[in-house]
C-alpha cells in the first residue's frame, strides 16, 4: 500500500509492523487495485476481532470486488474472528463504498471520527492568514519569546511529557517502548519526526507526526506546565505544518476533536472543558475544516458472540 499515493498512514507496512509488537497480527492482501492491512486482536478462546483501519480501496471495483472480499473473509475465518470492523478512509460528505457486502453499521469507531483537517498548499502567509487571529499572534509571541523548535530524539523524555499531559487532560498515554518502536519504524524511513519546542534548553512541548503521501497526521503531542505563557504548542504547530510542507504534503490532520457538528462545537467551545473541548478550543485557531469519517462497518462472522461483544462496550460507555 506504500505505493498508492492516497493510502492513509494506517494502511503502511511499518504500521502493521508496529501493532504486531503490541497485541495484534498484520496481514496484507492485494488483489488488483485494491489492498488492505488486516489487523487481528487475540481474544480468549481462541477468538479473535479483526479490523482494518482506513482501507485502500477504490469505489469503482465492483468487478473484482467479490473475489477480494472472499479472501478477506477466508482471513477472518481462519483466524476465528467474531467479526471485521472496517473504517472506511472517507468523509462524511464523500460518496460512500458500493461493496456488495453484508455489512452492519457499528455503533463504536477506534479511530477518532471527528478531525480537523489543514490545506498546507500555498505560500505561508497564505496558510497564516487562514488562521484565527490570536493563533497567529501567540505562534509570533512565541518566536518574540525565545521558544525554539527542533528535531528531536529522545523518546525517555517525550514519554514522560505525555505522561503529564495524558494525567492533567485525562487521556491514555501508550508505553515507553510503543513511542520508541513507532518512531524507528518510521522515522528511518522518513515517514515520521519528533519535534520538540525548548526555551533556554528545557524541553516544553514534542509532537510526534507522520507522513504519507499528500497527507501528514499528528498523532501524539504533549507538553510540561512549565512556561505555558510562552505559547510553545502554537510555534511547535506551526513547525510542524512547514515539515508537512517540505515532506511534499496537502494536507494536515489534527488528529482528534469532539465528536460533534462544527456548530455544536462553536457553540460550547468556551465553556465545555471535559473529554477533547479543550483540545478542540486550540486545534480550531489554526484554520482547518472540521471533518467526520463515514462510520466504521462491522461484518459480523459469529452473531451469540457478537451481540455480546456490543453488550459489553455499552456496559463499558456507561460506566
Amino acid at each position: 500500500m506504500e505505493g498508492h499515493v492516497h493510502a492513509h498512514v494506517l494502511q503502511v507496512g511499518e504500521w502493521g509492523e508496529l501493532k504486531a509488537g503490541f497485541g495484534w497480527d498484520a496481514v496484507r492482501i492485494v488483489s488488483g487495485e485494491a489492498g488492505v492491512q488486516i489487523l487481528i486482536r487475540k481474544l480468549p478462546l481462541g477468538f479473535t476481532i479483526a479490523y482494518i483501519p482506513k482501507p485502500v480501496i477504490s469505489g469503482q471495483l465492483s468487478v473484482i470486488s467479490d473475489q477480494f472480499w472472499r479472501e478477506v473473509d477466508l482471513v477472518c475465518k481462519k483466524r476465528r474472528a467474531i467479526f471485521l470492523k472496517i473504517e472506511p478512509d472517507l468523509w462524511n460528505d464523500q460518496q460512500p463504498e458500493t461493496w456488495n457486502l453484508k455489512l452492519e453499521t457499528s455503533l463504536h469507531n477506534i479511530q477518532p471520527p471527528r478531525t480537523i483537517v489543514i490545506d498546507v498548499r500555498g505560500s505561508e502567509e497564505e496558510i497564516l492568514a487562514r488562521m484565527k487571529q490570536k493563533t497567529r499572534y501567540n505562534i509570533r509571541l512565541a518566536e518574540k519569546k525565545g521558544v525554539t523548535v527542533r528535531a528531536w530524539d529522545d523518546i525517555s523524555a517525550f514519554h514522560k511529557m505525555m505522561l503529564t499531559t495524558g494525567g492533567r487532560d485525562g487521556f491514555g498515554v501508550h508505553s515507553l517502548e510503543y513511542y520508541r518502536r513507532a518512531y524507528e519504524l518510521f522515522h528511518s524511513t522518513g515517514m515520521a519526526e519528533l519535534l520538540v519546542a525548548e526555551f533556554d534548553g528545557k524541553p516544553l512541548a514534542a509532537l510526534m507526526v507522520f507522513a504519507h503521501g499528500r497527507r501528514v497526521y499528528y498523532m501524539y503531542g504533549a507538553s510540561t506546565d512549565e512556561e505555558r505563557n510562552r505559547m510553545p504548542t502554537y510555534l511547535l504547530q506551526w513547525e510542524a505544518m512547514k515539515w508537512a510542507r517540505a515532506k511534499g504534503a496537502e494536507e494536515y490532520d489534527l488528529w482528534g476533536v469532539p465528536d460533534e457538528d462544527e456548530a455544536t462545537l462553536e457553540a460550547n467551545f468556551e465553556t465545555r472543558h471535559d473529554g477533547l473541548w479543550g483540545v478542540y478550543r486550540f486545534k480550531r485557531g489554526f484554520g482547518g475544516d472540521v471533518k467526520r469519517a463515514q462510520q466504521a462497518l462491522d461484518r459480523v462472522y459469529n452473531p451469540l458472540l457478537y451481540k455480546l461483544y456490543l453488550w459489553r462496550m455499552e456496559g463499558r460507555e456507561s460506566a
